[in-house]
């Protein structure tokens, strides 16, 4: 009977744990050597797939952009292309002559009323241009989406020139149509007073469809619970849409503000095609200037230039940010 009975009783002893343990701590280990061991492999892939990316973005991207931070700190000039290490280090002397020089100090002018302007016509435009399409304009909106978003998609060239012909002094359809008023319409790109209004008009014209787009998407997104529970409070259609709908937009507001803004600053293709920057230099850009700049061969003054820009485009976004970001 004893010798059933400890047959029976579970074993106290230890005598087969030290058979087992080993073969557990090891196939714990296994699987995290397989883990780390597959994990390597999925790393050195996506290098290997993102290889030929890195290899254009330093090649054709960083390169030239730590390139022409050099050229900005240093007297080159197109003869030195051949030698570029016998260019002197200047320092911030190229800067000094930007802001000394008339010209460019009229292109920033210049740049900074396209910017003031155009901005926020554009902004207010496609921003109504969405309302209507949201809730005033029922049929065929789709064609008016269209409409508003085609000169997005149209070459800025072939728009460029379509306005030139409209704006000619004597044959011109803007003119045309002035006369059958009596009113003699002026040289729009050949006057000082209206070459840059006039293109403040057209980027307007042209960017506020890409503002509409995503200012309609912003809108269709407000809870309508929400304008229901103002209506019901006896809130007014404008107390309705300031109070309730325009600071749900914000984030809809601050994507296009940024950049249109940015685009704005760095506005070449219209005084380019159509006024070369005149007449008396009144729609010289920033970006116009640089581009000349390299053109003469002085490649010192026009990185320096470019850069110059390039810290207004920071400023302006992060001024955007501040004023326009949600403050929740």
């Amino acid at each position: 009977m004893t010798s059933m009975s400890t047959k029976t009783l579970p074993g106290r002893g230890n005598t087969h744990e030290p058979s087992t343990a080993g073969p557990q701590r090891s196939a714990g280990r296994r699987p995290l050597a397989l883990r780390s061991t597959a994990r390597g492999r999925q790393t050195r892939a996506a290098w290997i797939l993102a290889a030929p990316f890195l290899a254009l973005f330093a090649a054709f991207m960083l390169l030239p952009v730590v390139w022409s931070l050099l050229m900005s700190l240093t007297d080159t000039q197109s003869a030195d292309l051949r030698t570029p290490l016998n260019v002197s280090f200047t320092g911030f002397d190229n800067y000094v002559r930007l802001f000394q020089d008339d010209q460019f100090v009229h292109a920033l002018r210049n740049t900074a009323v396209f910017v003031l302007f155009g901005l926020p016509l554009t902004l207010a435009a496609g921003l109504a241009a969405a309302v209507a399409l949201d809730r005033g304009i029922r049929r065929f909106r789709a064609v008016f989406r269209v409409g508003f978003y085609l000169p997005v998609i149209t070459s800025i060239v072939a728009i460029a020139v379509v306005w030139k012909t409209l704006l000619e002094p004597r044959t011109g359809l803007v003119n045309t149509v002035l006369g059958w008023f009596g009113i003699d319409g002026p040289a729009w790109l050949a006057d000082t007073r209206f070459a840059l209004p006039v293109m403040i008009v057209m980027a307007v014209w042209r960017n506020l469809g890409t503002v509409m787009i995503i200012m309609l998407a912003g809108l269709q997104s407000v809870p309508q619970s929400l304008i229901e529970a103002a209506e019901l409070d006896g809130a007014g259609a404008w107390q309705r849409f300031w109070r309730v709908t325009f600071p749900l937009l914000r984030p809809a507001l601050l994507l296009t503000a940024v950049t249109t803004g940015i685009g704005y600053l760095q506005f070449f293709d219209e005084p380019f095609v159509m006024t070369q920057g005149g007449p008396l230099d009144s729609t010289l850009s920033a970006t116009m200037y640089a581009y000349q700049q390299f053109g003469n061969g002085n490649y010192d003054v026009a990185s320096a230039a470019g850069y110059v820009i390039f810290v207004l485009i920071v400023a302006l976004t992060v001024l955007q940010f501040r004023i326009l970001r949600d403050k929740d």
